[in-house]
Formats: structure tokens, C-alpha cells, sequence
């Protein structure tokens, strides 16, 4: 399978190459030192599962070198998807299938503004995982997996072939049920550990411990159910408590990708994240007290890291 990995960070970096070291067809996107590391010495990945090089590796930053792939994995921010889609337009074809991967919950929508719904899968990972230098990616916890499906949740001819392309690569590949539902599991869990980490700039253990972090991170996931539920995603309060389980079974330095960028001073997902839950909450006369607090208090830093 041709497979375009479309931006290789953490995510893209780590996954993509897993694919490539499987004998797939990929060809990465990156930029600057990232580019000219991996054209030199191939990708190398670090992971807890084994450490790996793809060498030599498929990469460039022109995107017109890319002709129809039949899966587009993006491994960018949920505030850059609107862009990579308009870059995407020139190369798929109606056999493209595209496979966001972003944490936030509105990832589908904003590909479906640019590109055929046909195009368009959605989809999650779970992985911890970064750029730790030029060239490298380092997988440093969680047993990694891609959850995905057809948006209205069809168990498509594609979708299980491309569960079996990620199987065999050594990746988890989920084809569930729900979704809608799966996405709003990860989102909750993301949106609430990363905007209170980049304030209390600690990990997600230590926050957890403290009794009154605990019950802000609590008010912050019941705020983010009450949305996903009047949205009619079935967000339950089973999912609520095992939300809670997980948050407070995460490790003492464990942190989520968009606290590190906040405590870089780099542009985060913190719109997509507690602000996205704020602009819901006022189309639909939802308090959202918790989360308003946290997105107010972060945003004038993520206003300076755009800036910059």
C-alpha cells in the first residue's frame, strides 16, 4: 500500500515507521533539521518495544513529489488539518483514504470542508510518544494503537484491510463500534490532564495525588460529559469513572503532548482542547466554568507562542 505520512512527528514518526519497516510503500513529510536527518540517516525510532531504523527512508517536504497515495495518515496538530487537506487536494485520488489522527473532536469536519466525505476516515492513537531529536522518534509508554472506522461506522471492505496492514506491522488496529464515542474517550482524557498540566507544570500522577488538583481534573471531565452528551455522543458516567481510573493510574512525570508544548512556549492544541469545550458549552447553554478558567489563564501564553 502507498502510504503518506503526513507530518512525522511522534505520531506520524513512530507510526509510519512501523509500517515501513513492514514493507509498506511510505513516504514521510518533514521539514528543516528533520528532513535532511532522516534523508541522511534514515528514521530511527526508539520504543519500548524495540528499538528500529527505516534506512533508507522515503522523505521530502514537497508534496507534489507524493502522486496518489491510497492512505494519507496525519501526524499534524487538529489546528493545522485545514491546510494539510487544501495541500492534499492535488494528489488523492477518490480511492484516498485519509485517516486523521489527531487528538480533538471535530477533526472529520474540518477535512470535510476541503476534501470528499468519501476520502475521509475517523480515527484516534494512543501512544506516548515524541520527536526527541532530528531524525528521531522516541516511544517511551503506552502499548501503542490506531482505533478507526468509517463515519457512520460501516465495517468496510477498506477499513478491515487496513486493520489487517496495521496488524501486521506490529500496530493494534481497532475498528470499533462507536467512533464518535471513541474519540470523545480520548479527547476527554487529553483535554482534561493538559491544559491544568501546563498550568501546574507538573506531571499527571503528582496532580492527581493532590486532592484539590483531583477535583479540579474531576470538574473538568464532567464538564467535557455534559457536552459530548448533549452532542448525542453516549459519553456515560461508566466512561466518566473509567476516565478517572486512567487519569489517576498515569505516571508521576507522565505528561500529555499539548502540556509540553505549552511549558515550551511552542503553539498548543489549548483551543482545541478546554476552548473548543468553552465555544460548545456557549452554543449550547452549557456552564463550562472549569474549563473557561483553565482556557483563559493559558491563553495569553498560547497568544505569545503564535506570535512568535
Amino acid at each position: 500500500m502507498k502510504i503518506l505520512i503526513y507530518g512525522t512527528g511522534g505520531v506520524g514518526g513512530y507510526f509510519g515507521g512501523r509500517l515501513a519497516k513492514a514493507g509498506q510503500e511510505v513516504t514521510f513529510i518533514a521539514r528543516n533539521e528533520h528532513l535532511k536527518a532522516i534523508k541522511e540517516n534514515g528514521l530511527r525510532v526508539k520504543s519500548i518495544n524495540g528499538d528500529f531504523e527505516v534506512n533508507p527512508a522515503e522523505v521530502t517536504d514537497d508534496i507534489t513529489k507524493v502522486h496518489s497515495p491510497d492512505l494519507v495518515i496525519l501526524g499534524l496538530k487538529s489546528w493545522q488539518i485545514k491546510d494539510a487537506a487544501k495541500n492534499l487536494k492535488s494528489i488523492i485520488t477518490k480511492e484516498t483514504m485519509v485517516l486523521p489522527l489527531q487528538n480533538g473532536t471535530d477533526n472529520m469536519e474540518k477535512l470535510r470542508e476541503v476534501i470528499p466525505e468519501k476520502n475521509i476516515l475517523a480515527g484516534l492513537c494512543k501512544i506516548y510518544s515524541k520527536k526527541e531529536a532530528p531524525g528521531v522518534i522516541n516511544h517511551f509508554y503506552l502499548e501503542p494503537e490506531i482505533v478507526f472506522g468509517e463515519m457512520d461506522n460501516e465495517k468496510s471492505d477498506r477499513v478491515l484491510k487496513l486493520k489487517e496492514i496495521f496488524n501486521n506491522a506490529g500496530i493494534k488496529g481497532i475498528v470499533t463500534d462507536d467512533i464518535y464515542k471513541a474519540i470523545w474517550k480520548k479527547f476527554a482524557f487529553i483535554a482534561t490532564v493538559s491544559g491544568l498540566g501546563g498550568l501546574t507544570r507538573v506531571g499527571i500522577g503528582k496532580m492527581w495525588q493532590d486532592d484539590y488538583l483531583q477535583d479540579i481534573l474531576k470538574k473538568t471531565g464532567l464538564e467535557i460529559q455534559a457536552i459530548a452528551q448533549a452532542k448525542g455522543v453516549d459519553f456515560n458516567d461508566e466512561d466518566v469513572a473509567q476516565l478517572f481510573q486512567f487519569i489517576g493510574n498515569q505516571g508521576m512525570t507522565a505528561t500529555a503532548s499539548t502540556q509540553r508544548d505549552i511549558m515550551a512556549g511552542r503553539p498548543s492544541e489549548l483551543g482545541n482542547f478546554n476552548g473548543y469545550i468553552v465555544e460548545q458549552g456557549k452554543k449550547l447553554g452549557i456552564e463550562t466554568l472549569v474549563n473557561e478558567f483553565i482556557y483563559r489563564a493559558l491563553l495569553p501564553m498560547e497568544k505569545e507562542a503564535r506570535r512568535g
